[in-house]
């Protein structure tokens, strides 16, 4: 590719003349820029360096409109918000003229990181952070140049402020310069300059969010609501199995049902197409599959798990390695043998999944909620066999996602594709929740099994340590990418990288990733949403085993580690850590690093009729800069609520290949009586920003585990937590 600033110049043209007039700006920053100042949050008062690329744009209208083609899929994380906070900064915009739209699929809008277009990994704001605000000071620099062209003034005696350009006593509105601006040649982005944190207006301000009106008032469209004339709608019978395959079929009675179309036989199972989805529903009731179930008849949640302890026993696959671990815990004066195990879970999003396609002879046109558009686009073209250029992804809104809307085969658009090809006409596939539920790519169950070795005094000596579980990387275009040395560090992140380990001076981490048919996926937060458990009650069984205070003990690991202590000093501090409680409550706290935010929760509990109540979470995190601190403070209670389902609910259960469980009733979230008080504080700081949706989820369970444990004795190492009917002879004092 030719990335010279005269072909950048060139290419930046084109796209003006395809977008129409007013003006039309580039996001422009090279890759290696982009990946290098977004971790590390530079570029503020800084000159931008050259050359660099187009990658996603926003226009300002004559109706002084300012909209941002919004590279990255809202759902519900806040970036329809945050991106556009970025961009208004540094254009002087009036916020109340801000719009958004989803950008199509095009390489333009690639994410950096992913070298795709895609959303996830808690990415969005910190590798847009640099790109978004340049964008901004291109359009303001024209601006300015049109305005001073039209007075006559130098540009150094003009100034910018909500929305227009102002000279003495005149103002230019920016819809009024729009026009002549989109005609001027973009500024060099050399010779662009950020503004410095000091002058930040809009950025690190509580911001409301722009979707809101849109969402209360029911003009948000999501996948679901796509209607237009001609459009059918499917459900798919697909294999209560895992792996199973469709032997026959017998459509009769299907196709007596009023408003079925048709039944086509599809690779994930038979479609049955009508004019409505209950039709569909109906339909695909009376329908009847032989199928050829294969592997997957024999899977059992029970079986699973003892195949995976017994996995544990052994070492598997190096991951991490100082010393002798084996032999220092056997020598230690103090030892602790612990196996800690979490279940398959479901990402159970509000919204179940859907995808809209229309295909012509010429085009396809594909409507959804969805999480890697460049994935889709290519499947699209796979399918169809038209060129991807020719496949037209439209992000709708997500009604929830938390990785399940990224599949690395796009496995719900694909199956869309090949629906609507076989029905030769547009067809809105649905998947009601049970088909959600029971569909595949969960999160893999785990079991750990960890051998600690501690002196008299606490101070670690060893740790053992083996992780067994799926990998789901594995078999898919992603393992290259993720696969290491037969290791795939998203199910050992958190331990394996653990601050924690520098305190062992011998200690080995391996793993185990045994092969089953059922697909697996990230969920948020990934390998973090079980290290994190397992590592913060880890810890605390070291604490509490040589009765030292856990917090005091976090405290001495973690001396060198500034931004995991300056988060969990502020949640203590704020929780009132150490100060008396009434009668039957108990503090726990947890710390835990991830996506380059540092989180730090205490949960304040007690117990009802033998069941689990968390009265209050306490959140601290350090993620960098903050650009929206409302919206950190939501992601912070979403992760609460998000953690304390997994923590307290959810699980997955398998007898002879099927999954029992198909919707909240028996795989239930947190319930709106359940959930607590939750406080957020933000450490102030300059560091690397890192990523805010997923980071809040490591720390609940453990923080929750551990105040049960502080108040009942009891110390709970499995998910979701169960006390046990029998009290423990001594509980420890309660923090």
């Amino acid at each position: 590719m030719d990335n010279t600033p005269s072909a950048s110049r060139r290419q930046f043209l084109k796209t003006s003349a395809v977008l129409g007039g007013g003006l039309v700006i580039g996001f422009v920053v090279p890759l290696a820029n982009r990946l290098a100042n977004a971790q590390t949050g530079a570029g503020a008062g800084a000159a931008v360096a050259a050359p660099f690329a187009p990658n996603a744009f926003l226009r300002i209208a004559a109706d002084d409109s300012v909209t941002v083609l919004l590279a990255h899929s809202e759902m519900g994380q806040g970036v329809w918000t945050t991106l556009p906070m970025l961009i208004a900064e540094e254009l002087d915009a009036d916020w109340s003229r801000m719009k958004v739209e989803h950008a199509p699929a095009a390489p333009a809008y690639f994410n950096p990181v992913f070298r795709m277009q895609g959303t996830g990994g808690s990415t969005s704001t910190w590798s847009a952070f640099d790109r978004y605000r340049q964008a901004g000071a291109a359009a303001r620099a024209m601006l300015l140049q049109a305005a001073s062209e039209r007075l006559g003034v130098p540009v150094a005696e003009l100034r910018t402020e909500n929305g227009a350009v102002v000279a003495g006593t005149q103002r230019l509105r920016y819809g009024e310069l729009a026009d002549a601006a989109g005609k001027l040649t973009a500024p060099d982005p050399a010779k662009l300059v950020l503004k410095e944190p000091k002058d930040w207006r809009i950025i690190g301000k509580p911001t409301k969010r722009l979707d809101t009106p849109e969402k209360i008032t029911g003009r948000a469209k999501f996948g679901m609501d796509v209607q237009f004339d001609g459009l059918l709608t499917a459900v798919v019978a697909r294999s209560p199995v895992f792996g199973g395959k469709v032997k026959s079929f017998l459509a009769t009675a299907t196709k007596a049902v009023p408003g079925v179309r048709d039944v086509v036989q599809v690779p994930t199972g038979v479609a049955v197409i009508a004019d409505h989805y209950w039709a569909a529903k109906l339909g695909r009731d009376a329908l009847q599959v032989v199928w050829e179930a294969g592997d997957g008849a024999t899977l059992d949640s029970a079986a699973l798990r003892t195949q995976f302890i017994e996995l544990a026993a052994k070492p598997g696959t190096q991951v991490a390695k100082a010393g002798d671990a084996a032999g220092a815990v056997g020598k230690a004066a103090k030892q602790i043998d612990a196996t800690y195990a979490v279940p398959y879970l479901a990402h159970a999003p509000m919204e179940p999944l859907n995808c809209t396609v229309k295909i012509t002879a010429d085009r396809c046109d594909i409507w959804t909620g969805t999480q890697f558009q460049t994935i889709d686009q290519m499947q699209g073209a796979a399918v169809t066999g038209l060129k991807p250029e020719q496949v037209f992804v439209h992000t709708m809104f997500l009604g929830g996602a938390f990785g399940r809307r990224a599949t690395p085969t796009s496995d719900f658009v694909t199956e869309a594709l090949h629906v609507a090809k076989a029905a030769g006409a547009p067809v809105k596939t649905v998947w009601s929740r049970e088909d959600d539920t029971r569909g595949g790519y969960y999160r893999s169950a785990f079991v750990h099994r960890a051998r600690v070795g501690l002196a008299e005094d606490g101070t670690p000596q060893a740790l053992e340590h083996v992780i067994v579980g799926q990998s789901l990387a594995a078999g898919t275009p992603l393992e290259p990418m993720l696969v290491h040395n037969g290791v795939d560090h998203t199910s050992t992140e958190g331990v394996g990288d653990s601050p924690y380990l520098a305190s062992f001076p011998n200690h080995h981490v391996s793993l185990h990733s045994p092969v089953t048919p059922i697909p697996v996926l990230w969920w948020r937060s990934v390998g973090h949403s079980h290290t994190g458990f397992v590592m913060e009650s880890l810890v605390d069984e070291m604490a509490h085993a040589t009765g030292k205070d856990p917090l005091e003990y976090r405290r001495t690991l973690l001396k060198d580690q500034p931004r995991h202590l300056a988060a969990l000093n502020l949640a203590a501090e704020k929780a009132g850590w150490g100060t008396p409680l009434p009668k039957g409550r108990a503090r726990g706290i947890a710390v835990h690093a991830s996506f380059g935010s540092y989180c730090a929760h205490v949960a304040e509990v007690s117990v009802e009729n033998n069941a689990i109540r968390v009265h209050r979470v306490v959140c601290a995190v350090d993620c960098g800069p903050a650009v929206n601190p409302e919206m950190i403070a939501a992601q912070m209670e979403s992760a609460v609520a998000f953690g304390l389902s997994a923590a307290l609910h959810g699980k997955l259960t398998l007898s002879e290949g099927r999954v029992l469980e198909s919707n909240y009733h028996d795989y239930p979230v947190l319930r709106l009586n359940e959930m607590p008080a939750v406080e957020t504080h933000i450490v102030p700081s300059t560091e690397k920003m890192g990523g805010i949706g997923e980071t809040g989820v490591p720390p609940v369970a453990p923080a929750v585990a551990n105040a049960v444990f502080a108040l009942t004795g009891q110390r709970l190492r499995e998910l979701p937590l169960q006390l046990s009917t029998t009290t423990p002879a001594a509980a420890p004092t309660a923090a």
